[in-house]
C-alpha cells in the first residue's frame, strides 16, 4: 500500500511540527511584546485638577469658606523680633505646619483661604533660627516697628464660668459613700 504523503506542517500524528510552532510563535511573542511596550511608552496627558461639577460654578450654587493652616495676623507677626528663642515663637505664633526634618530651623506657617467662588488666598511666613535665636524672617508680611507703635494697645477680657457639679448621679453617689474621691 502506497503511503500518502504528509500534508506541510504537520507531523504523523496530524499535530504542527515543532518547527512551524516556533516560527509562528516568535512573531507573536515579538509583536505583543512590542505592543505593550509602546503602550507603556506612549506619552500621556497630565491628569486635570481636581475639578468640581459644572454646576457648582453657577452662581446660587453655595460653596462653603475652606480655611486650612496658621492664621498668622499683622499683630503677631509685629510682635516678633529677632533674637527671640523658639519657644517664645512658638508661644507668640503656635506650632508652625511645616517643620522639615532636615532643616530644623526653619519653620513654615502657611494659610490658606477660599471664600465661595473667589480664588485661593494664600499667605505665607518662614522663620529661619541661628543658635536657637530668631535669625531671618520672610513672607507676605513683614514685621513693622511703626504699624505695632501706632497700634493702641488692646485689653482683653475672658470670663470664666463659675464651675458647676455637672457629674452624673453614679458619680454624685460613690462620692457621697466615700467610694470616689470628691472633686
Amino acid at each position: 500500500m502506497a503511503q500518502r504523503p504528509e500534508p506541510l506542517g504537520y507531523d504523523a500524528r496530524g499535530s504542527e511540527s515543532r518547527d512551524d510552532s516556533d516560527k509562528m510563535q516568535k512573531p507573536l511573542i515579538c509583536l505583543v511584546l512590542g505592543a505593550t511596550l509602546a503602550a507603556g511608552c506612549a506619552g500621556r496627558e497630565e491628569a486635570p485638577q481636581y475639578r468640581d461639577s459644572r454646576l457648582s460654578d453657577l452662581p446660587f450654587v453655595y460653596r462653603m469658606t475652606v480655611q486650612q493652616g496658621n492664621i498668622v495676623t499683622e499683630e503677631m507677626i509685629d510682635r516678633l523680633e529677632l533674637g527671640m528663642t523658639k519657644n517664645q515663637v512658638l508661644y507668640l505664633l503656635g506650632t508652625p505646619v511645616l517643620t522639615d526634618i532636615f532643616h530644623t530651623n526653619r519653620w513654615d506657617y502657611t494659610y490658606t483661604i477660599r471664600r465661595g467662588h473667589q480664588d485661593m488666598e494664600t499667605k505665607r511666613l518662614t522663620l529661619f533660627f541661628e543658635a536657637d535665636a530668631l535669625a531671618r524672617i520672610t513672607g507676605d508680611i513683614q514685621p513693622n516697628p511703626q504699624r505695632a507703635a501706632t497700634r493702641e494697645p488692646s485689653e482683653m477680657i475672658v470670663s470664666v464660668p463659675d464651675w458647676e457639679d455637672n457629674r452624673g448621679f453614679f458619680s454624685r453617689t460613690l462620692s457621697r459613700v466615700g467610694l470616689e474621691p470628691a472633686r
